[in-house]
């Protein structure tokens, strides 16, 4: 039998890179990798069942805001795009990217892994590697992947080599790149572990290699419940502080001072993305297995999900005080993305924000340079493109809701010439136009995060 291990290794490592790298999914996870891999130096080809995404790459034009198409045209020598999944035969090692949303019951959806599976595997050949980068439970890797690749007669760790290693992205953060975040990374016997350790060397500096794939994939629920749950945390506390009269904003950066045992995090209108909004739950339902009932996550995600509601009472709250109603307001929001400087709207507690306010009878519109048109809304019929800022634009909306802070926008602006500003990202100082939800002794109040 031939040493697949140490065949595989000598194509990473040679000097020529010989080994060809494909990638399953091209989204914010996928595309990054692939031209990390390419620009190290490596053929890679990317896989996506999206033909407008292949399209795009072919034309070296970049769908996501923080890749630009410079960096797309200077790979264009090493990485391809296609739909056709027959190419993954050509390839060393196969990374899978792809969603793992919740079902509408909140239970895990895995049909885009099933399915990419189902593409790739009459592909697959002896010698590969696979590896797994979506979001998922313990136990995903092994009960879905791994009986489909053994019924083909794969031995794996012998004859093919099979890992879970968590993507760990965080979109136009310029701090942290790729190759500067640490990988974890476990495999299903030894010889997997050396083999994808030794292959995500060659584009991030640091590997913590865990001991096995449950493992691994637990420890991306971990960061993720990690951040759910503290956000949930001061998203209560924000509703103690407002009823006391205190500014939340103060108290965090306070007890931030202290110099251990101590994380500052920051309030907000909800929690949104592909990741904490979503991921905590797909360990409450495999908890369910082991007769475990996670009650502190999902008073977390309880906590998290009430935040829009809160944000519209307020705005509510500060209409009445101008003796104007609700329903036929004029309303601007800022922001429309999950977080600051990027397009993504997956999850975005604007988005439901939004659907609130429409359903009181609120006149909206809104404003977000990372999303110049908005789609059509889950429950509404919304469909506008993004407001220019200017005096008068601002000026003729009755209020103004800060929802996601872009560093694009012009806080002098707004501040200036808005009405009313509901200011939910603590971004603005106190004003008599400015509402902040800090307690009704403050002049502002805040829905903060």
């Amino acid at each position: 039998m031939p040493d697949y291990e140490k065949n595989f290794l000598d194509k990473l490592r040679g000097t020529d890179r010989q080994a060809v790298i494909a990638v399953a999914g091209l989204g914010y996870v996928g595309l990054p990798l692939a031209l990390s891999f390419a620009e190290a130096g490596y053929q890679v080809v990317g896989l996506d069942v999206d033909g407008e995404k292949v399209k795009k790459i072919s034309r070296r034009e970049s769908y996501i805001g923080h890749i630009s198409d410079t960096r797309l045209k200077e790979a264009a020598l090493k990485f391809s795009a296609t739909t056709d999944f027959r190419l993954a035969n050509e390839a060393d090692a196969v990374i899978i990217c792809v969603p793992t949303p919740l079902s509408r019951h909140q239970e895990p959806d895995l049909s885009y892994v099933r399915g990419t599976m189902d593409s790739l595997l009459p592909h697959l050949k002896e010698g590969q590697l696979l590896s797994l980068e979506s979001t998922t439970y313990p136990g995903t890797t092994a009960e879905i992947l791994r009986p489909p690749l053994e019924e083909r007669g794969f031995v794996i760790g012998r004859t093919f080599f099979l890992v879970y290693s968590p993507e760990r992205e965080d979109p136009a953060n310029p701090n942290f790149q790729t190759q500067t975040i640490p990988k974890v990374l476990g495999g299903c016997t030894p010889a997997c572990s050396r083999v994808g350790l030794a292959l995500y060397r060659e584009v991030v500096e640091i590997m913590v290699p865990v001991s096995s794939p449950e493992a691994a994939e637990l420890t991306k629920l971990l960061e993720n419940i990690y951040r759910a749950v503290n956000i949930g945390l001061v998203n209560e506390l924000k509703t103690v502080a407002d009823k006391m009269g205190l500014d939340i904003h103060e108290v965090i950066n306070a007890a931030a001072t202290k110099p251990f045992g101590f994380t500052p995090f920051y309030p907000g209108p909800g929690i949104g993305g592909h990741c904490i909004p979503i991921d905590p739950f797909y360990l409450t339902w495999k908890a369910r297995e082991y007769g475990v009932h996670t009650r502190f996550i999902e008073l977390a995600g309880e906590v998290n999900e009430a935040m829009p509601r809160y944000v519209t009472g307020k705005l509510a709250r500060a209409l009445n005080d101008r003796g104007m109603p609700l329903k036929g307001a004029k309303v601007l929001l800022l922001g429309m993305a999950y977080k600051k400087n990027v397009e993504d709207m997956r999850e975005s507690p604007s988005l439901e924000v939004l659907t609130l306010l429409e359903e009181a009878g609120c006149e909206c519109q809104y404003s977000d340079p990372h999303v110049p048109r908005m789609p059509r809304l889950r429950r509404g019929s919304w469909n506008y493109a993004s407001v220019k800022l200017t005096p008068e634009s601002l000026a003729s909306f009755d209020a103004v809701v800060l929802l996601t802070d872009h560093k694009a926008f012009d806080h002098d602006l707004i501040f200036q010439h808005s009405k009313l500003l509901i200011d939910t990202r603590g971004a603005f100082p106190v004003g008599p136009t400015v509402v902040k939800a800090w307690g009704a002794g403050c002049r502002t109040e805040s829905c903060g995060q």
